[in-house]
């Protein structure tokens, strides 16, 4: 079950990147959307990267967690924003 928990910690960091990208292009109402969706994305990664850390050991928590983070940023970045797949 913990490993369960630190798998959806990484892909709330996914998240938080993906909502903060977004507020690079939006503005007003949205703006303020992609914001709370970033603050609330941040905070479950946070608190459930925390909740795994009690019985898994840190040195293999954060390295996982910081892994699935990278690629998903990476992954995020390639396909919903356009970015180049290059070095």
């Amino acid at each position: 079950m913990d490993w369960i928990i630190l798998i959806l910690a990484g892909l709330m960091e996914v998240g938080f990147t993906f909502c903060l990208g977004k507020t690079k292009t939006s503005t007003g109402h949205e703006l303020a959307m992609w914001w709370l969706g970033f603050l609330a994305a941040l905070a479950s990664s946070m608190y459930l990267m925390a909740k795994a850390s009690v019985k898994l050991p840190i040195g293999t928590v954060y390295p996982v967690w910081t892994g699935i983070g990278a690629v998903g940023a990476v992954v995020v970045g390639i396909v919903f924003f356009h970015e180049p797949a290059t070095f």
